[in-house]
């Protein structure tokens, strides 16, 4: 996902993902650094599939649950969606977590007086934890595009999908290089 208009921490979680799928080695100097992405944290989320198709939060980041206005573990983050969103929602996480691979997901938020912000949430798989080979969870990050000061403090309430971008599958092919000898 090489999309420049993506915000800079999804770009950042995105590259930390890739890296850390690509066993590189830790610590590395390009490595981003959490003080250089202050509210990245506090935006973060997981979720787990529970077997009655239900996505449950497992931990939410201060800032979002602040900015949800309400307490969200525990809660079906499909319940954020409706009607054909929810459906688009749930068949979205079910590609991330079959891929493995992340995914963008470009919306808007609404308050309950009619306030709007554009979002964007980047859904990426974890690792299975080995006590529970069934678990299967995603890490989240959940992000306004701007005029987050126009909700004037009022919750998100309402959702809506503007855009999804699956998780991009494609494998690299094997190139082969052809070098001459004249020896």
């Amino acid at each position: 996902m090489n999309d420049p208009s993506i915000h800079p921490n999804t770009r950042v979680l995105l590259d930390a993902w890739r890296r850390m799928n690509a066993n590189s080695a830790a610590g590395a100097p390009e490595s981003p650094r959490v003080e250089d992405h202050p509210g990245l944290i506090d935006r973060l989320f997981v979720l787990e599939n529970k077997r009655d198709g239900a996505w449950l939060f497992r931990t939410a980041g201060t800032s979002l649950t602040e900015l949800l206005g309400r307490p969200l573990v525990d809660h079906d983050f499909l319940n954020l969606w409706t009607g054909p969103d929810r459906s688009m929602m749930s068949s979205f996480l079910d590609a991330v977590q079959l891929d493995g691979a992340p995914g963008v997901i470009r919306g808007r938020g609404e308050t309950l007086t009619g306030q709007r912000v554009e979002l964007e949430l980047t859904i990426m798989p974890l690792a299975k934890q080995t006590e529970r080979a069934d678990s299967n969870r995603l890490l989240g990050l959940y992000q306004t595009l701007g005029g987050e000061p126009l909700l004037k403090g009022r919750p998100v309430w309402r959702h809506r999908v503007s855009m999804l971008v699956p998780p991009d599958t494609r494998i690299s092919e094997p190139r082969m290089k052809l070098v001459a000898s004249n020896a």
